[in-house]
């Protein structure tokens, strides 16, 4: 299962997917056939996933945007996840049966559903130019923008006990070298340096697929290279992932029931002070308002270290995009931008806030992190105010591989060695990379 896959996963499990904007959009048109406008009656139609957070964040946009523009009424329809929901989102766009405005996966999903003959390009729209840097080639075709964020992004990175910070005195690292540093200044304390929760498969793949940012500063086109069949993960530097989860292990800093507890449990220790570190998706952080409510402000957040602290930055996974299909028209296609207008700006953010928690930073311009999230989800905003994050690799490439959570279970507890399993998942990848019918493969 891919991080993607898994972020939808966890969204129906802790609520992680977020927020977006709501916020007066433009338009105060004259003839009011625009939002804003008190002039011709509009009714859109809008298509969102059935997940409950999605549900409550596309009802939140909606009342907002109506109360905005009394003259706009939006009927929300609500699809399947996954795969099932992918195909009635492709055939309704091929039959030209889609909705005014519909949610839909940003990325490398994006980019298979032809935006350039099926959605209404935005790039004249006032807004694109609130849209964040790291968001907006996720919602791009050739320079081309088709769509608004719809929620807050989230990092994947290092989870980590401040108050175990504060007891022995260390510092935030920002470099591999630092970071095993620290952790062996924990286990001297008799605390556990890294959490791991095998028994949820996919939280295994963090060490590997939070390294992205650290990939990218050192080889920037990468992600191209590697659609291209060009570069691997069995080579330098993307194989440092699969070190890192080999590196760990054999230092013996992992809880002993690594293989077995899953990420509640694991986020439990975490909070506690029985472990230091878990390599984790902020996502998954609304799970402690349940389980240590009183401790999760004792949980910080850093982005994964790599080699350098002058590159040291967050890999970030990029929230869904809200779209227009081409057979948006006349009326209801200035209507639909102007949903679009209110989904990215900061009232929208806010307004959207007290639907679901935002569990990352936002991708508008503008928006503030409500005062009372988590301390390790605020953590997060500066990588992207001071542009030091990079999209996670499946926003940048179509390539992925089903086998990874497998193969980093098995390096990460010391049944395969690094080499081997990144040379695997190359394997697995090829394959899928043929089905698709990629160029070079």
């Amino acid at each position: 299962m891919t991080l993607n896959e898994t972020s939808k996963r966890a969204a129906v499990l802790v609520a992680f997917a977020v927020v977006l904007g709501v916020v007066g959009c433009g338009g105060d048109d004259d003839d009011g056939s625009a939002a804003g406008g008190k002039g011709e009656s509009v009714e859109l139609s809008f298509l969102a996933d059935n997940a409950e957070p999605t549900v409550k964040q596309a009802e939140a946009l909606i009342d907002a945007f109506q109360k905005e523009n009394p003259n706009i009424t939006i009927e929300l329809e609500t699809r399947p996840q996954g795969g099932e929901g992918d195909n009635v989102v492709k055939t309704r766009l091929s039959t030209q049966e889609m909705t005014d405005i519909f949610m839909y996966n940003s990325g490398s999903l994006f980019q298979a559903l032809k935006p350039e003959s099926q959605l209404q390009a935005v790039n004249d729209e006032s807004w694109v130019g609130d849209l964040d840097d790291a968001f907006k080639p996720s919602v791009s075709v050739n320079d081309q923008v088709y769509g608004a964020p719809f929620g807050s992004a989230f990092g994947g990175g290092i989870l980590y006990n401040k108050k175990v910070y504060a007891d022995l005195g260390l510092e935030v690292p920002q470099t591999w070298d630092q970071f095993m540093a620290n952790n062996a200044e924990i286990k001297e304390a008799g605390i556990d340096p890294v959490i791991q929760s095998y028994g949820d498969t996919w939280t295994s793949q963090l060490f590997v697929l939070a390294d992205y940012h650290n990939v990218a500063a050192e080889v920037p086109d990468w992600d191209q290279q590697y659609t291209a069949n060009q570069v691997k993960y069995a080579q330098e530097p993307a194989i440092e992932g699969f070190q890192h989860l080999e590196e760990v292990s054999k230092a013996g800093y992992l809880n002993k029931n690594f293989g077995s507890i899953k990420f509640p449990a694991g986020l439990s220790l975490l909070a506690e002070g029985k472990g230091a570190h878990y390599p984790a998706l902020t996502a998954i952080l609304p799970t402690l308002e349940t389980s240590d409510p009183d401790k999760i402000e004792d949980v910080g957040f850093f982005a994964q270290p790599g080699k350098s602290a002058d590159d040291n930055g967050l890999t970030l996974w990029l929230p869904a995009g809200v779209y227009i299909p081409k057979t948006t028209e006349g009326a209801k296609l200035e209507a639909a931008k102007g949903f679009l207008a209110f989904v990215a700006s900061p009232e929208g953010c806010e307004a959207l806030a007290t639907a679901v928690p935002p569990t990352g930073p936002w991708m508008v311009k503008g928006c503030q992190l409500p005062d009372d999230v988590p301390a390790a989800i605020k953590d997060l905003q500066p990588y992207v105010d001071e542009d030091m994050a990079t999209p996670a690799l499946e926003f940048l490439s179509p390539v992925k591989g089903p086998a990874l959570e497998q193969l980093t279970v098995e390096v990460g507890s010391g049944l395969r060695d690094a080499q081997s399993g990144a040379e695997l998942y190359d394997k697995d990848v090829e394959k899928q990379a043929q089905q698709l019918g990629l160029e070079g493969w």
